[in-house]
């Protein structure tokens, strides 16, 4: 069974531009936790976690072994190593929040929490909250909670784990036809729909890669051809940042796959699966 460890591809209304498997691909294979989530809902690491676990633990069970495929790390990471026990968001908190401009909670930040704050960029409005709305619910820093982590699988499994790093030239001309594939198959109407729902513009869906992009063209403020050229650099940027995170953090031991994801060198690919990499 196919597990995803995507953060944007768990949401149903993202299917195009997040790539999810067509519906031909699912019925090859089973695939589990592939657009179950409602865009409302934000899914943050530990929600993903615990809902893999049970995947993980009811494939198990059958007799199966499980496949996590995707290129969020720190969801990969808080499923394997556990995650601060940080407690349950005050919702008024949570609301002032993420209602306020990102430049007044990272001032804010500053005074509660200057340790977050030097290490956080003042644009970086995902992380910024996230700090702000632990200090003023919790009391005690983000940081501090991070201090202890607990819910990590990594001792009950034994994972074969294979990180893919490509040729860059490789993978963002790959970045580039995608984000081309993306539109042919409708992802201006998928945002479109997505706009239609009035969302908070802070929630991760409304933040995917693409929706920015393409909501210009919708508004009129860019061209078709300018929203395509924006989507590519965005997808490239990021493309840069997850290879960059797989390249340092995982395991030296992880086996790094570093050819193009070619099928004639699949077979070499699935041979660092394999290995046995005990000591």
């Amino acid at each position: 069974m196919i597990v995803n460890a995507d953060s944007a591809q768990i949401y149903r209304d993202l299917r195009i531009l997040s790539a999810a498997p067509s519906p031909e691909e699912m019925k090859q294979a089973e695939h589990g936790l592939y657009g179950v989530q409602d865009g409302a809902l934000p899914c943050s690491a530990a929600d993903w976690a615990a809902l893999a676990r049970r995947e993980v633990e009811e494939v198990h069970a059958s007799g199966r072994t499980p496949i996590l495929a995707g290129g969020t790390g720190l969801y990969l990471r808080t499923l394997l190593y556990g995650i601060a026990p940080v407690p349950a968001i005050d919702p008024e908190v949570r609301a002032r929040v993420r209602e306020a401009d990102v430049a007044d909670n990272y001032l804010k930040l500053r005074t509660f929490d200057a340790k977050a704050a030097e290490r956080l960029k003042p644009a970086d409005t995902a992380r910024v909250n996230r700090a702000l709305e632990v200090i003023l619910s919790t009391g005690r820093t983000l940081g501090e909670w991070q201090e202890q982590r607990e819910g990590g699988i990594a001792d009950k499994v034994e994972p074969r784990p294979l990180i893919l790093l490509p040729p860059r030239k490789w993978l963002y001309e790959r970045c580039d036809e995608r984000f081309a594939r993306m539109i042919d198959q409708g992802a201006v109407s998928e945002v479109e729909a997505l706009l239609a729902r009035k969302l908070n513009p802070n929630l991760p869906v409304m933040r995917a890669i693409g929706v920015r992009e393409i909501s210009a063209y919708l508004s009129g403020t860019a061209t078709l051809d300018e929203a395509i050229a924006a989507g590519r650099q965005s997808t490239r940027r990021y493309a840069k940042r997850q290879y960059t995170w797989f390249a340092h953090q995982p395991p030296a031991d992880w086996p790094r796959f570093q050819e193009p994801l070619d099928m004639d060198r699949l077979g070499e690919a699935l041979a660092l699966v394999t290995t046995d990499r005990s000591p």
